[in-house]
């Protein structure tokens, strides 16, 4: 291919063999109509079944397919960040290899990036998976999310996304923080935006995700809190961690002890051990959040002076 496409659409695969040909059949239908040239990339993130050998065969077929291969499964956000470096579209649409993201929704999707938009997050509202270990889960973590990052999408865990390029390509990724894309995005900026796509039950085999990924998503939601509202004010979100604990100190203070006349050998020893184990952790807090500021406002002042360094010089006898 030697004009680049003006779509690129990634797609993670890891063991998917009877989804691929329909999933390309369903690409193929949704986007030739629109005019619009377009790349489907397929990562392979180490599958053992056929579905390397098909995307393949998909490839040899046509050359707007695309197959990039991992050598061992390093999961959905490492395949999804291999394919946003490959890409070569001037928008980049991310969905499931699995047939439950429905490629007739990319054409409105890309419109929306058109009209102005850097992200156009997918929700799925009348989501077809079960409700204990998918969806409820899913709701909770959703609502936590925008409670947290201040940005208000109701399907964070949805991948089907459009995505303006030059903005996608800026924004390292890892562990499980494709799902945050929206809320790092809408930090530095970003318009981000969502619409109602459809959302099908799954066809072929079974889920590669469950409950136990829950650990990952929440240790990603504080650290993606920190980076999407406080990454130029640190101490305002250490500070926040240490407010629970200062309360608890404050509170074992208050009890009925006269501390005036506490020596070491009349020490009350439950109450001042729990007053200790509230303050370490509350002064932990806070002494992370001063080096963090001091760590941000020495890169801002490292960047100033290099910026100034830059500046051109006017030399004697020069005009």
């Amino acid at each position: 291919m030697s004009a680049r496409p003006e779509i690129s659409i990634v797609v993670p695969v890891f063991n998917e063999e009877e989804s691929l040909e329909l999933l390309y059949a369903e690409v193929r239908d949704a986007l030739e109509p629109t005019a619009r040239s377009y790349e489907l990339i397929l990562v392979d993130d180490c599958s053992t079944d056929r579905s390397l050998a098909i995307m393949r065969e998909l490839r040899r077929g046509d050359p707007r397919v695309r197959v990039l291969h991992f050598q061992r499964n390093f999961g959905q956000t490492a395949a999804l960040s291999a394919g946003f470096d490959a890409a070569r579209g001037r928008i980049v649409v991310t969905m499931d290899g699995d047939l439950q993201n429905d490629p007739a929704d990319i054409p409105r999707m890309v419109a929306r990036i058109d009209e102005g938009f850097d992200i156009v997050a997918g929700w799925r509202k009348d989501r077809q998976d079960g409700f204990i270990l998918r969806r409820l889960p899913s709701q909770i973590a959703n609502r936590m999310i925008a409670w947290l990052t201040d940005t208000p999408i109701h399907d964070t865990g949805c991948t089907l996304k459009a995505f303006r390029a030059s903005l996608v390509r800026r924004l390292p990724i890892y562990a499980e923080q494709h799902r945050f894309l929206p809320a790092m995005s809408r930090g530095s900026g970003a318009r981000v935006t969502e619409m109602v796509v459809h959302h099908r039950a799954r066809r072929f085999g079974h889920s590669k995700y469950g409950i136990g990924r829950a650990q990952r998503v929440l240790l990603d939601m504080f650290a993606i809190t920190l980076i999407a509202r406080f990454a130029r004010r640190p101490l305002h979100y250490f500070f926040i961690l240490s407010m629970p604990f200062g309360f608890l100190a404050l509170a074992l203070l208050a009890l009925e002890i006269d501390w005036r006349v506490v020596t070491l050998e009349n020490l009350p020893q439950w109450p001042f051990m729990a007053f200790v184990l509230c303050v370490l952790p509350a002064l932990h807090f806070l002494m992370l959040g001063l080096l963090s500021e001091l760590i941000v406002n020495a890169g801002r002042v490292h960047k100033e002076s290099v910026l100034q360094s830059r500046e051109p010089v006017r030399r004697e006898g020069t005009a």
